[in-house]
């Protein structure tokens, strides 16, 4: 399937998932995060979800990675297709962007080679590990950036694609893990 149409159909079939059914899900994905070994790691980069979107809440894996003593960093859109990373600390203040994503005001930066773990938002993924964003490139940009040995995990209320995504590009970055759930996904 092209990716085109699968942010159609996961858009589509987000939509008909209720707030109580989304944190649900996303309270079953937090406890399945505990299933993979990245807990000898310092910085754990996470999306904040947009609620109207109906996003994987990170809220609850973030509480995990906090109440573990892990260092969480999150994301700010900095330019047309890049981001800069905030370490996420008590007195982090947020605003919403022009796509409604929570974003730090300012703070501690954290350059993307420091970076361990990152939990990447999606709309669908494949057997193969390929995933579909909303399309702007913003983590296949940032995950170049990172060291190649970064994990990368996304988070999907939805299980993979059984048909290879087909328009994949050679710049498209592939996941080590997704998280369903119904099961973790290991590429």
């Amino acid at each position: 399937m092209l990716k085109h149409e699968l942010r159609k159909k996961y858009k589509n079939l987000r939509a008909g998932i209720s707030p109580s059914q989304a944190s649900d899900f996303s309270l079953i994905l937090a406890n399945h995060v505990l299933q993979i070994p990245i807990w000898d790691f310092f910085y754990y980069h996470i999306f904040l979800s947009i609620e109207e979107q109906n996003e994987v809440d990170t809220l609850p894996i973030i509480t995990l990675l906090q109440g573990k003593d892990k260092n969480v960093v999150v994301p700010k859109v900095s330019g047309e297709n890049s981001m800069d990373n905030y370490l996420l600390t008590d007195g982090t203040a947020f605003r919403k962007n022009k796509w409604g994503i929570p974003e730090p005001v300012d703070g501690i930066t954290v350059p993307e080679e420091k970076i361990d773990v990152v939990f990447i938002p999606l709309l669908a993924f494949d057997a193969l590990g390929n995933r579909v964003g909303y399309g702007k490139g913003f983590y296949d940009i940032f995950l170049d950036k990172c060291r190649k040995d970064t994990l990368k995990i996304g988070l999907s209320f939805f299980g993979a694609e059984e048909e290879p995504i087909t328009d994949v590009h050679e710049n498209d970055v592939k996941l080590d893990y997704c998280i369903t759930p119904e099961k973790v996904y290991a590429f």
